[in-house]
């Protein structure tokens, strides 16, 4: 096997028969002698002339090559069933795993399925109505399913990201994923493949139970758990629903503060963990091109991306989630509370592109915290969520130009945005915690200055806040058994328990935790 580059311009992608030709000039044989070649990614380079740059493993005749395949699922009818808590990306790839493992996952959604999701979150976005079991944060698929479905974890220290990006295209999503440096799927793709991953569990004997919020979850003298649902019948009875099995996968994403108050009541042991802080900030997509392209853009050039970090007295300030050619949307899980994040479709062609730019949070930044222990960083962000809701009185987000905010004046017209349910003037210097903000101050013109010429501008504008990069607290668990450090047989799992970031990256985190049910 030889690796090689190949790199070509944008819009004049090489053809089968050209790779195999350059592989066979960098090999030194015949064309005909490549039996197989595999791309491994596919980077954009713009650094001068606008490329592709393609990685290449290429093999001769007679060398060892093979194709990866999914694992087989297996019919779990009569398996022994493993309780799967969350429908997210832990959640689904812990249950395709456990299929393939013999095992029958029950899993238990507090949000509805992918299809009546939709209806939800535009009473969200249109009237302000927000449902807290059904939202862009729960229900079937995970708060990733409504957020470009972005694949950027490349790293094979979690496990073999195979299993998540070949089941992913077996399900639905472009076989462009496998090779790009930084993949995604779409927001209007994503819905159709999680409702396949669903097809496919039930299928196979596993079950879904969907409307179904857990409100305890019960250690049995016999080692087996009792894990007890409430519910709401189509008549709006409210009803309780009980399941039982030896062994629990919990995984109920970042936002489900009522599970770790669950936790906090019960002594199970949980902590306090830092996550980041700050806003949404929008700009127009032209400009982004401009920025990134170096002025090169073309129509037919994918939707520019951006990303960087910095440090800023001794806390770390960086984008997050950036979604070219995308919007804006409501993320609250409360009412009473303004929370954003961003989303894009496939084709990334709305004119605005927006990133979250945030501020890393440690519980020693907080000290006025401290009494609420293990629940400190999740009581700040409820906290800074309601003192953006109070300055609107809505879901409308609390907004300000990038440079009047770092001059500290209020912005006297706000641009366009394409945050639906609208923004309001506001002094977010005054709004966002002391520390916040004065590391956003710092940061936007070292970044206009130093990385990206021409970010710097008030052609930007800030929205607050965006508050759920990831979990504010974790739930410790053993790391040879994955299991629950004081609950033997509970697995915690994912982003929800503090072990994950995105959806590669909790999807990988499922299939761990079920590889080790299964031995």
């Amino acid at each position: 096997m030889k690796e090689i580059e190949i790199s070509c311009p944008i819009g004049k992608e090489p053809s089968a028969a050209q790779i195999a030709e350059a592989a066979a000039r960098a090999m030194g044989v015949a064309p005909k002698a490549v039996a197989h070649y595999r791309i491994v990614r596919r980077s954009l380079d713009a650094r001068g002339e606008i490329l592709y740059r393609y990685r290449v493993e290429a093999y001769r005749s007679g060398e060892e090559y093979e194709e990866y395949r999914v694992p087989e699922y297996r019919d779990v009818g009569s398996a022994r069933p493993v309780i799967v808590i969350g429908a997210g990306p832990a959640g689904m790839f812990a249950s395709l795993h456990l299929l393939m493992k013999g095992l029958k996952p029950v899993i238990i959604e507090r949000g509805k399925d992918v299809h009546r999701r939709k209806f939800d979150m535009a009473k969200l976005s249109r009237e302000g109505i927000v449902d807290p079991d059904s939202n862009y944060c729960f229900g079937e698929g995970g708060a990733g399913t409504f957020s470009d479905g972005k694949l950027f974890t490349r790293s094979s220290k979690r496990g073999d990201i195979r299993e998540v990006l070949h089941q992913l295209v077996a399900f639905g999503a472009d076989p462009s994923i496998l090779m790009d440096a930084h993949p995604h799927i779409g927001s209007d793709r994503l819905p159709g493949i999680v409702e396949n991953i669903r097809k496919c569990i039930v299928e196979h004997g596993g079950e879904y139970h969907f409307g179904k919020r857990v409100t305890d979850i019960r250690k049995l003298p016999d080692g087996s758990f009792s894990v007890v649902a409430s519910c709401l019948s189509d008549g709006g009875a409210a009803s309780t629903a009980e399941f039982s099995a030896d062994r629990v996968i919990l995984a109920t994403g970042h936002s489900a503060r009522d599970i770790y108050e669950m936790f906090d009541r019960k002594g199970w042991e949980i902590q306090a963990k830092g996550f980041a802080l700050g806003v949404r900030v929008e700009h127009p997509q032209s400009l982004i091109n401009r920025i990134q392209y170096h002025g090169k853009y073309q129509p037919y050039m994918p939707a520019a991306e951006y990303s960087f970090v910095t440090r800023i007295e001794d806390r770390g300030v960086f984008s997050f989630c950036m979604c070219p050619g995308g919007i804006l949307v409501p993320s609250a899980t409360a009412s009473g509370e303004v929370v954003l994040n961003g989303m894009s479709n496939s084709a990334r062609n709305s004119r605005w592109a927006n990133a979250g730019v945030v501020v890393s949070v440690e519980p020693e930044d907080l000290p006025e915290y401290s009494r609420y222990g293990a629940l400190s960083l999740l009581n700040f962000q409820k906290d800074v969520e309601q003192a953006m809701f109070r300055y609107s009185g809505s879901l409308k987000a609390p907004a300000q130009r990038m440079m009047d905010f770092c001059r500290g004046t209020l912005s006297s017209g706000l641009p366009a945005t394409s945050y639906h349910p609208g923004a309001v003037s506001a002094p977010l210097h005054e709004l966002l915690p002391r520390h916040i903000a004065l590391r956003l101050k710092y940061a936007f013109p070292e970044i206009g200055n130093r990385k990206m010429r021409g970010y710097y501008t008030n052609e930007a504008l800030m929205l607050g806040v965006e508050s759920r990069t990831s979990s504010p607290v974790r739930i410790p668990r053993d790391p040879e058994t994955f299991e629950h450090v004081g609950v033997k047989g509970l697995y915690p799992c994912g982003e929800g328990a503090g072990y994950s970031g995105g959806i590669v990256s909790s999807a990988l985190d499922g299939i761990n935790c079920a590889e080790r049910i299964a031995i």
